[in-house]
């Protein structure tokens, strides 16, 4: 069955960091999209982080405004895993990070990207809790 499996969540000041890790299994994760969404209490969930598993180097990202220059996402196609790695995390932070894959891909030649668009991805973690306090 698919599978996709979120760690890394945790407690952490203002300022700190995070890893997240996305582990895949049960479908097939070349040449795809996945990407990380997070919902804070009594807000809509919303699109943090995309990548496409294929192409060349690096991979095809896309951010939300509010974490460019902090987030990165990145993936190994050995482990059929995708990680965010969050800097300079702030408060509004908060929340529940849910890993998606399956999502629509877009492709024009031999380039292809995604979209951070919920209703795109077909899977779903159960997702990991990150709060960041002041």
């Amino acid at each position: 069955q698919v599978q996709l499996v979120e760690s890394g969540g945790g407690s952490v000041q203002a300022g700190g960091s995070l890893r997240l890790s996305c582990a895949a299994s049960g479908y097939t994760y070349s040449s795809s999209c996945l990407g990380w969404f997070r919902q804070a209490p009594g807000k809509e969930r919303e699109g943090v982080a995309v990548i496409y598993t294929g192409g060349s180097s690096p991979s095809s990202t896309n951010y939300a405004d509010s974490v460019k220059g902090r987030f990165t996402i990145s993936q190994d196609n050995a482990k059929n895993t995708v990680y965010l790695q969050m800097n300079s995390l702030k408060p509004e932070d908060t929340g529940m990070y849910y890993c998606a894959g399956g999502g629509s891909t877009y492709c024009s030649g031999d380039y292809c990207y995604c979209r951070a668009v919920s209703e795109e991805y077909i899977y779903w973690g159960q997702g990991t809790q990150v709060t960041v306090s002041s």
